[in-house]
């Protein structure tokens, strides 16, 4: 079994997912907010970045 490390974003994403957990979203929906996130906190241009990269590539690690 692979082991988790907790990290402190895991309270935000915990958060999340208990107070928005029930929705339904598109991903056009959340490429708008991560978007809007940006717009307000450049300094974070970088990590949403490579997050929005790494979501959009998930599948391509599967047909390596």
């Amino acid at each position: 079994m692979r082991s988790r490390t907790v990290y402190f974003t895991d309270r935000g994403i915990e958060e999340l997912a208990s107070r928005r957990g029930d929705e339904e979203v598109t991903f056009e929906w959340l490429a708008e907010r991560l978007r809007e996130f940006v717009d307000l906190n450049p300094d974070f241009e970088v990590p949403v970045e490579r997050l929005a990269t790494w979501l959009a590539r998930l599948d391509d690690e599967d047909e390596d």
